[in-house]
């Protein structure tokens, strides 16, 4: 849906910083959705984070000053699609670097444990883990 009237803000190529909790739950919407208009924004987050419509687009302007995310005009109306700039995986490495160091002292193994008794996988999800671990297991003897 990028044209060339889409709009990209924020600094290019600025490290983004950590956004607060609030402004993660929006962009983790945009990561699982692609895009999204600010209504649909509201009602997938309404479970468990119940916002004004207002609240959900100072959020995403943030979000935009922060070069998060960025929107275009829809095809009807007058309803922006926002839509993530980047991938998520660096900020979810940060957030898991940093819960990993401030929370369980740097053991990993702590940590997944953990993470295992708050959520317990199912079986695919424990053949996806172990593939994981044994490809981890081969990079790690392939670099020796």
């Amino acid at each position: 849906m990028a044209d060339k009237k889409s709009k990209p803000t924020g600094p290019k190529g600025a490290k983004a910083a950590q956004p607060p909790k609030a402004e993660l739950e929006v962009l983790s919407c945009l990561w699982q959705r692609k895009q999204a208009t600010v209504r649909e924004i509201r009602e997938a987050i309404a479970g468990f984070r119940p916002m004004a419509h207002g609240s959900v687009v100072n959020l995403l302007k943030r979000l935009e000053a922060k070069g998060l995310v960025r929107h275009e005009k829809g095809p009807v109306g007058k309803a922006f699609i926002y839509s993530p700039t980047g991938r998520p995986e660096p900020i979810r490495n940060r957030l898991v670097s940093e819960m990993l160091h401030r929370i369980f002292g740097g053991n990993g193994v702590a940590m997944v444990s953990s993470m295992l008794d708050t959520k317990p996988l199912t079986g695919e999800e424990l053949e996806q883990l172990e593939e994981l671990i044994r490809r981890k297991g081969s990079d790690k003897k392939s670099r020796k």
